[in-house]
Formats: structure tokens, C-alpha cells, sequence
């Protein structure tokens, strides 16, 4: 959904949710596009619903985009431009919680300045990234991209780097990621309910809100 404020990163499970992906022509959300968006609608842990879309980025696709994510020009020449695909996307998403894999340092920013700039509003919805929970929640990996994970899980990655495949990926990723969580449950934050995490800053070691900076809260372990 839309609003004033951007949403707050929370590292909790949830049940209900969304998962969500985009292929992009480079990783600069200022000056890159959108060139696929998926997402599937989860209800008490299943996929009740899937929404994919290519979007013509109306600017040719980097060759370097191309072998990452098997995209190509021709294939968006005749897909709808970034703003029909966005708004789709977001009366898909509604309110629900949206849950990625690197989100909080991709997608997100990508979704953020996309819908500031078509629709003068931000995306309000919280958001859950499953990267930070599998560096917490499975330290013993030394690479937690989502093939690790999925291969961890014993998770086909077969068309990976697709973006609704990727979208499938990691939700049975979440969802086993959340077992972990279970049986060494998070410290909440007080002020907004997202997870305290280990930091180290000048004075050591301390607690500090997942959802920093939006929430600053900071206790000593």
C-alpha cells in the first residue's frame, strides 16, 4: 500500500504474506529499470495466489543483465511500461507484509524510488529480508545467497535468477528459515517489535534494532 512512510524492516515470522522479486538492467535504482516483477500471495504458510510481469524498460537491456537473468530485449518489447506493471503489482500486494531475499538493500530501494517518482507516494508496507535472517539464523553457511539457502534446504534452484522463481525459492525458504527461528527465538525490540540483532560499534558489542534506522532502539547485551 501507499503512504507517507516507508515500511519498517521486521525480522519476525509471520503466516501471511508476500514474497516478491524484481529482475533489473543494473543494481543503481536512480538510473536502472525494472524489467520483471513476480510475487506470490502466501496465507497460513501456502501460495494462494501469483502475479509475474515483464515490463519494457524503455531503454535497450545491458548484455551484462541479459546473462544474469536470460531477459532479453525482444522479450519486453511488447510488455506493459513500468508504471501499469508497478501499479498491478501494488493492488496485488495490498497491505501484506512483503517478504525478498537482499530486499532491504535491492528491491526495496528499487520499489521506493519507482513509486516516489510515478506516484508521489511511498510503499508503507513492513518488510521481512530473508538474507538477514539466514546470516542469523544459519551462521555455520560461509555464503547465504538464496541458491545457498535453497541448497542447504535441499530446494531445487532450477531457473534461478528468474524472477517468480526466485520468488518460489524463497518461500520455502522462509518458511523453514522461521523453524530455525523457533528453536532460538529473537529478542524484540520494545519501541516497534522487530528483532534486536547483534552489532559492534566503537564501545563493543550491543544490541540494536533491525529496523534502524527508522527505529534507533540500542540495549548492551
Amino acid at each position: 500500500m501507499l503512504g507517507n512512510k516507508r515500511g519498517i524492516k521486521q525480522n519476525t515470522y509471520v503466516p501471511d504474506y508476500v514474497v516478491f522479486d524484481f529482475e533489473t538492467t543494473g543494481i543503481n535504482p536512480n538510473r536502472d529499470a525494472i524489467i520483471e516483477i513476480s510475487a506470490v500471495k502466501v496465507k497460513k504458510g501456502e501460495i494462494i495466489a501469483v502475479f509475474s510481469s515483464l515490463v519494457n524498460p524503455q531503454m535497450p537491456i545491458p548484455y551484462g543483465a541479459t546473462q544474469v537473468n536470460g531477459i532479453t530485449n525482444e522479450m519486453v518489447a511488447e510488455e506493459p511500461t513500468i508504471e501499469t506493471a508497478l501499479q498491478k503489482f501494488l493492488d496485488f500486494i495490498g497491505d501484506d507484509i512483503l517478504v525478498g531475499h537482499n530486499i532491504h538493500t535491492f528491491d526495496m530501494k528499487f520499489l521506493w524510488n519507482k513509486t516516489e517518482t510515478l506516484f508521489g507516494e511511498t510503499v508503507a508496507n513492513d518488510y521481512i529480508d530473508t538474507l538477514s535472517m539466514a546470516r542469523q539464523r544459519l551462521p555455520q553457511l560461509s555464503h547465504h545467497k538464496l541458491v545457498d539457502i535453497s541448497s542447504y534446504y535441499k530446494i531445487s534452484t532450477e531457473g534461478a535468477h528468474r524472477a517468480l522463481n526466485d520468488c518460489i525459492m524463497n518461500q520455502k525458504c522462509f518458511e523453514l528459515l522461521a523453524k530455525e527461528q523457533v528453536k532460538n527465538p529473537p529478542k524484540i525490540c520494545p519501541r516497534c517489535g522487530g528483532e534486536l540483532t547483534k552489532r559492534r560499534g566503537r564501545f563493543g558489542t550491543f544490541l540494536g534494532c533491525s529496523g534502524y534506522p527508522a527505529c534507533r532502539y540500542t540495549e548492551n547485551c
